[in-house]
């Protein structure tokens, strides 16, 4: 028995964030249809492609039904009503007001279905003075103040891999919410409309930033809080062999291993004195040997210090691979397999039987769901 699998979810979004919620549901046990445009939604033809369809389109929609539907067109809610009758929860990723315009917004649905929990993913929110503008993660980003807790004028960075906005601004933030709003229609027996706005989470990244702003009367510009550069005791250090060490020695008994290990001098371990010179100096020490040297003298001392892996090495780890966190496979049309997205889901809420699970082709069920 799997905690969802007496759900079934329509999902109508596209991309990222709404099928990465619906996979995390469909792992759990829930049913999944997809909901798309004839052709497929866009995200089938994003390079690069495997077998009969896009790998990035694959590793997030294994186990899901796949239903095609012109949305425009005339009759469409009727066809799709019997599957709203039946849904649980509803996931959409359109700009705020294109559901209500095609006849699909959360009033008309809830009067077919007033158990539907309605879960809408956008940008900025359905409410507010940029609900309409387009935008992806990097613009989320900036607008909610995370990217400038590490930028310092003139100085850009490289782009921040995680995509912060869309996973933990979208994905996780519907999850929460829709699981929460499963709860709350225990009790009332009614369904409601979830807005998730990606901005809204940003901020919650900047708590520390928050905090120290309001404390001292000033808030940290970039690179000047203690997780965004002002300490030398948590950052990148180039090696020898041009690759880095991630150091984040932040506790007092941490910082003192590894200062000793690496033999920074005595005078430089109280980096209060001067942060930039003991960083200095440390990366001076760092730059002196290649990751191999400091991967064997730093990480088995347990001080927070470890060489940057690649995702080729990440997938090979033998923490990560004991955890099975690779062991989810999908199956595209072609048969041919891949490592499915990775889900943090506690086992326990996982069907220990499904490591394989097939990618539907686009529209291979409208003819078994809506006849």
């Amino acid at each position: 028995m799997l905690p969802l699998d007496d759900l079934t979810v329509l999902d109508f979004s596209t991309l990222l964030p709404g099928p990465l919620a619906s996979l995390f549901l469909a792992e759990a046990g829930a049913r999944v249809i997809r909901i798309e445009r004839p052709g497929g939604e866009e995200m089938r033809r994003f390079p690069p492609r495997f077998g009969e369809t896009s790998a990035p389109y694959a590793v997030l929609n294994r186990g899901k039904a796949s239903v095609e539907i012109d949305l425009k067109a005339e009759g469409a809610l009727a066809r799709l009503t019997p599957l709203i009758e039946g849904a649980d929860i509803l996931i959409e990723q359109f700009r705020p007001g294109v559901m209500d315009r095609l006849g699909f917004g959360h009033e008309t649905l809830s009067l077919i279905n007033p158990r539907l929990i309605y879960c809408s993913i956008s940008g900025y929110g359905q409410s507010g003075p940029r609900a309409g503008e387009a935008g992806h993660d990097i613009n989320y980003q900036a607008i909610g103040g995370l990217l400038g807790q590490s930028l310092k004028p003139g100085d850009p960075p490289p782009l921040p891999p995680p995509l912060a906005a869309d996973i933990a601004g979208g994905t996780m933030p519907a999850l929460l919410n829709i699981l929460l709003a499963l709860r709350q229609r225990e009790r009332s027996g009614l369904g409601c409309h979830l807005d998730i706005a990606m901005v809204d989470a940003m901020p919650t990244f900047a708590w520390y930033g928050l905090a120290q702003g309001q404390a001292e009367g000033r808030y940290p510009q970039g690179g000047e809080g203690l997780l965004t550069g002002a300490s030398p005791r948590y950052g990148l250090y180039a090696t020898a062999d041009s690759w880095f060490l991630a150091v984040g020695a932040i506790e007092a008994k941490f910082w003192e291993i590894f200062c000793e290990t690496i033999g920074l001098e005595l005078a430089l371990r109280d980096d209060r004195n001067d942060p930039q010179g003991t960083r200095t100096a440390i990366a001076a020490i760092i730059a002196g040997q290649p990751a191999a040297h400091w991967r064997e003298q730093l990480e088995p001392r347990d001080c927070c210090c470890t060489v940057v892996r690649t995702l080729e090495e990440a997938l090979a780890d033998p923490h990560l691979t004991v955890r099975g966190l690779f062991d989810a496979q999908a199956e595209e049309p072609g048969c041919r397999r891949l490592v499915s997205t990775p889900l943090p889901l506690a086992p326990v809420f996982r069907d220990k039987l499904t490591g394989l699970r097939r990618v539907a082709a686009s529209g291979e069920d409208t003819k078994n769901l809506l006849g």
